[in-house]
């Protein structure tokens, strides 16, 4: 594509040189690209950074063009727009030769359960008609194939976006699952997408540092369902129960369209049968936690409502590898072992809740907490560990730049009993302990890192996958 083609929908005439990608980050820029430049986000914590403030970098790396919003004279062409946020969303889906239009897309939104409804409805499109793409928290995937992107995005900026959708496509997808963030609808970065199916699971207080009161949030989240032709809203959850009487919806819950009876929980997963629109069968979905026969109630409306089968939903869902890092079964026998990402005190009481009454012996944990963020989530795991967990390994979690000892010490604190907690900096170290000390019927859960691909120690940013570092302990010590 050249310049011309890219600047004529804004009415701006510019040369025919070839653009080799559209970016807002300076440091992406390479020799071709145009460089857009966005006002920063200002949020309470911090103040935001201006994308103007690094032109002269762009242009240094060899930027052909630049956007922005300011009176600017400079040495190559500028396209002065009102938004640039919008306009970065725009000039991302023409120079990727606008990918949405060849796929039908399916977006998930919502403050819990959004990440856990997307690989499972992923999963069940794919295993009906694949190739399908996935673009997630915990990762990208085109079929089967898994990439990873850097960053901790649950949607990524627009340019990323339109070049994973246009790879679906390359790729033979025809279909492609959305996790859809309340900052990406807010921010433009999925800007120009429609939705075959819009997936709404619930509002809680999160995220007001950016939309600043609940009602805001609801508008933003809102927004994936008027983009979308068809919606399945969760009809228990105060917020998107209003939104049950719109038409082309299904709801899902205990007052929906798709609700569950007879559920029976089990230290492998869960059995229950399902009441939809489409007729009433029963399923095993292999994930622990009753809350997870909700996101499935969820992810069985919007595979159903993309044409798949009762029988196709029902093999699917028997077939769900797990959500990476979510409560995800890495061993049945003689243990337990879980891999989860809750990182909170919050996150944690529900993790342990949800493990203890299907946990024959001890429950067992292994958990951190990041430096460089408030302390006092430090404070809140130390105490939940000494409520509900018979056993608690305390070890780093991305500590960067904080004393680890410190971290440490300060959770041993709040914990309080010396005879239940060992402290184990190294987490390579406190998952071979862990696993030395679990005995038959135990359950040992792994939390805090869950499907995060790095782990912060010191100034490093080592390469880390807490499974694959749980699976090679389990094998190094023959258990």
């Amino acid at each position: 594509m050249t310049l011309t083609q890219l600047f004529a929908p804004f009415g701006l005439s510019a040369p025919g040189v070839e653009v080799k990608g559209v970016t807002q980050d300076s440091r992406l820029v390479q020799p071709g690209f145009v460089f857009v430049a966005i006002p920063g986000v200002a949020l309470p914590s911090r103040p935001p950074l201006d994308g103007h403030d690094y032109i002269a970098q762009a242009l240094g790396r060899g930027a052909v063009a630049v956007v922005g919003n300011k009176n600017l004279d400079l040495p190559v062409p500028y396209l002065q727009v009102a938004d640039a946020r919008a306009a970065l969303a725009d000039l991302s889906a023409a120079f990727w030769g606008y990918p949405a239009q060849k796929l039908k897309l399916v977006g998930v939104t919502g403050s819990k359960g959004k990440t856990t409804v997307t690989v499972l409805l992923h999963h069940l499109l794919q295993s009906a008609s694949p190739p399908v793409g996935r673009l997630s928290t915990v990762g990208v995937k085109i079929g089967d194939e898994e990439l990873l992107l850097p960053g901790h995005f649950t949607t990524p900026e627009a340019p990323q976006v339109q070049e994973m959708l246009h790879r679906f496509g390359v790729a033979g997808c025809q279909q492609a699952v959305l996790e859809v963030s309340s900052h990406a609808l807010a921010l433009e970065r999925v800007r120009g997408l429609t939705y075959e199916v819009g997936v709404f699971t619930n509002l809680y207080q999160d995220h007001l540092d950016l939309h600043g009161s609940m009602e805001n949030y609801f508008a933003e989240k809102k927004k994936l369902l008027e983009r979308s032709r068809f919606a399945v809203v969760n009809s228990d959850n105060p917020w998107t129960q209003t939104l049950a009487g719109r038409p082309q919806t299904w709801t899902y819950g205990a007052q929906g369209d798709w609700r569950l009876q007879r559920l029976e929980e089990s230290g492998s997963g869960l059995s229950f049968e399902v009441i939809s629109p489409i007729g009433s069968f029963p399923v095993q979905l292999p994930m622990l936690g009753r809350f997870n026969a909700e996101n499935a109630l969820a992810a069985l409306a919007a595979a159903s409502r993309m044409g798949l089968s009762v029988a196709q939903l029902q093999a699917g869902l028997a077939r769900f590898p797990g959500v990476p890092g979510r409560m995800q079964l890495v061993q049945r026998e003689p243990f337990r072992v879980v891999v989860d990402f809750a990182h909170t005190g919050a996150s944690l009481e529900a993790a342990l809740q949800t493990l203890r009454p299907t946990t024959q012996n001890r429950l067992l944990v292994v958990i951190g907490a990041a430096g460089n963020q408030d302390p006092s989530r430090r404070t809140g795991i130390g105490q939940v560990a000494a409520r509900l967990a018979d056993l608690a390994i305390f070890t780093e979690e991305d500590h960067r730049t904080e004393p680890l000892e410190a971290i440490l010490k300060t959770m041993a604190r709040a914990h309080g009993d010396p005879r239940r907690y060992v402290l184990v900096p190294d987490r390579r170290e406190a998952i071979r302990y862990a696993l030395e000390e679990a005995r038959p019927g135990d359950t040992v859960l792994f939390s805090g890192k869950g499907h995060e691909r790095t782990l912060e120690r010191g100034t490093e940013v080592l390469p880390w996958n807490e499974v694959e570092e749980v699976l090679r302990a389990l094998e190094t010590l023959g258990r």
